[in-house]
């Protein structure tokens, strides 16, 4: 993403504390104040400049995003084209597997749950649509990765790191790139406990026709109630038979 010319430096600003109030679930403004490196009174002023535009809430000592920001986060994910395309054929696989299916696109070198459906025997998850998560630790993620330019995969890794998120997580580029050039070859990735312990899932890009990937979908289930084959051939089919609907309707309808 190019860099503004004559960044608005207050604007900016103020976007950093909301991310971070995002980030920690809920801040203060001490807190606040040594993640952003100013004054505390600077702090309190944007704070409280956001509570009267109720984008932020004050609960007790700390303060929490408010609810003016789903207006514009849910316009937002509605004007995304692979939205509208994607989410009926998210519901049907949620449904045909009984398990969480998701969709990921990816903004900024993370990924964003776009849509999510829950099956009849789904888990609850800390994700939810809106959430951002880093790409090299989830299959969403590499099922979008390994179907983007090398050199752009490297700047995103440079740029966010390959922090170990447990004791299965991808932290070597090498390693990262050699799975996902075997993405490539089988058009869908695999993550067994790699972002949350105990939790396997199934991914599969969606290309725009020229093979590059425009987001991906999945299915998550824990690891301890699925079979081998489950995972390896039963899953693997449902989810590239959806991502091939997706997008067929989203390439040429």
């Amino acid at each position: 993403m190019a860099e503004p010319k004559h960044p608005v430096r207050t604007v900016d600003r103020a976007m950093e504390i909301v991310e971070i109030i995002q980030e920690l679930d809920g801040a203060g403004v001490s807190e606040i104040a040594e993640q952003v490196d100013i004054g505390k009174s600077a702090v309190h002023n944007h704070l409280n400049t956001l509570v009267n535009r109720e984008y932020l809430v004050k609960e007790g000592d700390e303060y929490h995003i408010g609810l003016s920001f789903l207006g514009l986060g849910a316009y937002a994910r509605d004007r995304t084209e692979i939205y509208e395309t994607a989410r009926s054929e998210i519901d049907k696989l949620a449904t045909e597997t009984g398990e969480l299916a998701n969709l990921l696109v990816e903004k900024n070198g993370m990924g964003i749950y776009l849509y999510q459906a829950q099956g009849q025997n789904a888990v609850e998850l800390d994700t939810h649509e809106g959430k951002q998560v880093r790409l090299h630790c989830t299959g969403l993620g590499k099922s979008i990765l390994a179907f983007r330019p090398e050199e752009e995969v490297s700047e995103m890794l440079d740029k966010h790191g390959m922090p170990e998120m447990t004791d299965k997580t991808i932290t070597d580029r090498e390693q990262l790139f050699d799975e996902l050039e075997q993405i490539r070859e089988r058009k869908y990735s695999i993550d067994r406990e790699e972002r949350l312990a105990g939790l396997c899932c199934v991914a599969a890009p969606i290309t725009d026709g020229q093979e590059r990937s425009i987001g991906a979908i999945s299915v998550a289930c824990p690891v301890h109630r699925i079979s081998e084959e489950r995972f390896y051939e039963e899953l693997p089919d449902a989810v590239l038979g959806t991502a091939n609907v997706i997008e067929l309707e989203h390439n040429y309808s």
